[in-house]
């Protein structure tokens, strides 16, 4: 059964983007909380005279992307150790703060606050509010989904206002040539590293066939799912889509005199490989081509054991 979530984390035109279009998240959308005056407008929230935040109220079903994964993306995307607003954005109406709908969510808040707080990660206190959930009012439309149907403005936006440069700053992990090079193997450090491309046809994964979900060689992180891989002909492991969208970026790559969409991982920046636009059409026309030498392959019986449990809904 679906359940709510509602995070308040400074101008919600940035809140929306990292939860939207991920597995198991029905919709998020924009609007006003934690106030007393009914059905207000954007204006009227601006003048901090409503006592409303700008927040994000999300549909998700539990069984595929739990709780716990959303109170994480969230402390991703703010300062929590600002008690004015966000960023450029200041004042009480772009206050953080987490709006539980039950005790377990309570729980859970309080819970990964204390994490935060006591992983050294600021140096300042958390001053991010845990609150009960009041009544949400939803935004004017032209606030909905305002990544999308204003994507040029709103890139701008995060830029300018330091949101995207704080979340760099602090989640990205950087890079240690040094260590990677003790860690991975001479061709996978060529491939995620220095863009390198295997050899088709010689590499581990391209017919694997077994079950299970494909991992960053860096970071970890998941990638593509045995559901989605199918044989291209091409001699590399190759998918109709990715796991979660958010988990790989898109980068144009003009090398070797050719226009290519470049995938990197998101969290450890390797470079994967290419996407194309002749996949199965009946699965959208994507052809996600990857090195095997980027990608750890987990078997779907020790998913559970290495921490993936939470995708286990990929295989029901």
């Amino acid at each position: 059964m679906a359940e709510k979530a509602t995070f308040a984390g400074g101008c919600f035109w940035c809140m929306v983007e990292p939860f939207d279009e991920r597995p198991g998240i029905e919709k998020v959308v924009s609007g006003y909380t934690g106030g007393k005056t009914e059905n207000p407008t954007y204006e009227e929230v601006c003048s901090n005279t409503t006592g409303h935040v700008e927040a994000v109220q999300i549909t998700f079903d539990p069984d595929i992307f739990s709780y716990e994964r959303l109170l994480e993306i969230f402390w991703q995307q703010i300062d929590p150790t600002d008690p004015g607003g966000q960023f450029n954005d200041r004042g009480e109406s772009y206050q953080t703060a987490i709006f539980y709908h039950n005790q377990q969510q309570k729980q859970l808040a309080e819970q990964s606050k204390q994490e935060l707080e006591s992983s050294g990660k600021f140096k300042k206190p958390i001053v991010t509010k845990i609150l009960p959930a009041a009544t949400f009012y939803e935004a004017e439309e032209k606030h909905q989904d305002y990544y999308k149907k204003q994507s040029f403005h709103y890139k701008l936006y995060k830029k300018g206002s330091g949101r995207q440069d704080f979340i760099e700053k602090t989640w990205k992990p950087g890079k240690n040539k040094e260590e990677l090079r003790k860690k991975l193997t001479p061709l996978q450090y060529h491939v995620t590293q220095e863009n390198g491309t295997e050899t088709p046809f010689q590499n581990e994964y391209f017919d694997n066939e077994e079950e299970g979900i494909y991992v960053d060689i860096v970071s970890g992180e998941p990638l593509f799912s045995s559901k989605d891989k199918y044989d291209a002909g091409c001699g590399w492991p190759s998918f109709t889509k990715p796991i979660d969208k958010h988990q790989v970026n898109e980068k144009m790559d003009m090398s070797h005199g050719m226009i290519r969409t470049e995938i990197r991982s998101s969290q450890a920046d390797s470079h994967l490989g290419h996407v194309f636009e002749d996949g199965p059409q009946d699965k959208g026309g994507l052809r996600y081509c990857m090195n095997s030498a980027a990608m750890r392959f987990v078997p779907k019986h020790k998913m559970e054991e290495e921490g993936y449990g939470y995708l286990s809904y990929l295989f029901r």
